[in-house]
């Protein structure tokens, strides 16, 4: 685990940023597929977390929820429009990686205890709400050090190549494409300093991001 900025950690993966879990004001953001709750677990041991709570509800980002909630004994947040996915396992996947991913990283259904919305606090985040990726889709900001963890609004690698830098979501991951470039703008318009993505390096380039997006058609 390595720290990012105050009270803003970034848990250790294999492969390095591959798939990213954050600890966010005691709050856990985002927890893995199924297969990285020992190791998230294993980093958590002797630290405060008081909730979980997610960017959205993907296989590779609540795959090991129920278990980190049901071992930590924490209450559950998701974005409203993204609960009935966190709580069920119902989704129709038309496309063979969204099978794929399921099958590799899908983990047990959980009860959300809570549904976030617009202007919520997380652990000194503001909680902004970003869909398009998924209906429910959240970002975290912290404005005091222009903080932002965004998910997956943006890729900051390559999904395939997993090479650094900036790139939209894949789009048979993506709901409403044209939503999401909307919701990129609208964080656009933070200027953070560090920028937090769900797969891919922190990135304290505000510039390179801001200009990326500003690119978007």
């Amino acid at each position: 685990m390595r720290q990012l900025a105050d009270d803003l950690y970034q848990l250790s993966g294999f492969p390095p940023n591959a798939v990213n879990v954050y600890l966010a004001g005691g709050v856990l953001i985002d927890a893995g597929g199924k297969p990285d709750k020992r190791r998230i677990l294993k980093q958590l041991k002797g630290r405060e977390v008081t909730a979980h709570a997610l960017t959205h509800s993907h296989p590779d980002h609540d795959g090991a929820s129920k278990a980190v909630c049901e071992t930590l004994g924490i209450p559950y947040w998701v974005g409203e429009n993204d609960v009935h996915a966190a709580e069920n396992d119902d989704l129709e996947r038309s496309h063979p990686m969204q099978k794929l991913s399921a099958a590799v990283f899908q983990g047990p259904r959980h009860k959300v205890d809570r549904a976030l919305h617009e202007g919520d606090d997380v652990g000194g985040f503001t909680v902004i709400e970003t869909p398009g990726h998924t209906t429910g889709h959240l970002a975290y900001w912290r404005e005091a050090d222009r903080s932002l963890i965004l998910g997956d609004v943006l890729f900051g690698m390559h999904p395939l190549t997993t090479i650094p830098g900036l790139h939209e979501p894949p789009g048979f991951f993506t709901t409403d494409p044209a939503q999401n470039r909307d919701s990129a703008r609208k964080l656009a318009k933070l200027e953070p300093a560090l920028v937090c993505f769900g797969h891919g390096p922190p990135l304290r380039d505000t510039k390179k991001f801001t200009d990326f997006i500003a690119g978007l058609a």
